[in-house]
Formats: structure tokens, sequence, C-alpha cells
């Protein structure tokens, strides 16, 4: 609309090009998937929900954090009353890491400490039930959205599912069947 576009300057926006690449065999290389690629599991769980007209037994609330690295994340996002959060984030594949680029990835722990032991557990059930390839990873280098809720003092089960990738905060590469696997997890949490 005529109004909208006078009332915008092209100085208001930032676009910043991810130049992605996508492979005959299902490899995808792109800046910045570590965040991206969280980003589009969560819309895409979040649509299909949607479409299907699927209804959830619980509240679910989506998220989106920046600076999670850095102690703020979820910090200032996830209230008292939240029982459970489930971060997706990548699961690094690199040497002494179980991760790898095709399949999911539950972390029992990162550097902040282990993550919920029941949450877990029920993670790690309804991939084996729906037969979602899966492996288990710790990651003593790595902090994720989840020590920042506990540290703002929320008593919050917490758990971490990761997408294998190659390379961090960059240029990534990444697998579109760990992608999925992730997002067919995170699909059947919400509804459980």
């Amino acid at each position: 609309d005529a109004a909208l576009q006078n009332s915008v300057d092209v100085g208001d926006f930032v676009a910043f090009d991810a130049m992605p690449e996508l492979s005959p065999s299902g490899f995808i290389n792109a800046r910045h998937l570590d965040d991206k690629g969280g980003v589009a599991i969560l819309l895409a769980v979040a649509k299909a929900i949607k479409q299907e007209r699927i209804d959830l037994l619980i509240d679910c609330h989506l998220i989106f954090t920046i600076f999670e690295e850095v102690g703020s994340g979820a910090s200032a996002a996830v209230y008292g009353d939240v029982s459970e959060m489930v971060v997706i984030d990548h699961a690094p594949v690199a040497p002494n890491q179980h991760a790898t680029e095709f399949k999911a990835t539950i972390g029992m722990m990162d550097q902040s400490g282990p993550f919920d032991y029941h949450l877990n557990r029920k993670l790690l059930s309804l991939s084996k039930e729906h037969g979602i390839d899966l492996i288990k990873d710790i990651f003593r280098f790595y902090r994720s959205d989840s020590a920042s809720a506990i540290e703002a003092g929320n008593d919050t089960r917490t758990a971490l599912v990761g997408f294998g990738i190659d390379g961090s905060h960059g240029y990534e590469r990444t697998h579109m069947s760990s992608l999925v696997a992730v997002a067919d997890l995170i699909a059947l949490y919400v509804r459980s």
C-alpha cells in the first residue's frame, strides 16, 4: 500500500543474505544456519499444526531469542509458570562429538550442566516410538538458552534438541534429514 511505502525509509531495514545452497544430495550450505535452521524448524512445526488444525493439549509458546551464548537469551522470555522448555539449537559435528549432520541430537548436557532427566527421557521415548533417527551427545564447550532461563530463577525442566551442523557462527553445512528429524520430534513433543 502506498501509505506504508511512503512511511518506510529504505534505511529502516537491514537484510542479511544467508547465501543458501541446497545440493541434490540434501546438504544445505549457508551463513548462520545455527540460528536460521532452528527458526525454520520451529516455524515449519507451527505451520503444520495450524494447517492440520491440531489441537494442543497444553499451552505452547514459541520463543525466539538472541544472545544465548552470552547469558541473556531466554532469561527475559521465560516466565515462572513455564513448566518445560525444549531448546532447538545446532549440534556441532566435531572431533570427540557424537552429533552427525544426518540425525537429530538430544543434548544430555551443555557447559552449564545436565538437562532434565525426565524431559530427556520423554524425548528419547518419543523418538524411539516413532522411529526418529536420533543420537545423544554432550556439549562441554557450548551454552544454550536453557542455562539463561534457569539462571534467571525459573523452575523449568529443560532439554536441548539439535540438528547436526558442520561449522558454527559463520558459513555452515547441515543435511535436510537432520532438520526434518528435529522437526518431527518437536511436532511430536508439542502434541504429547
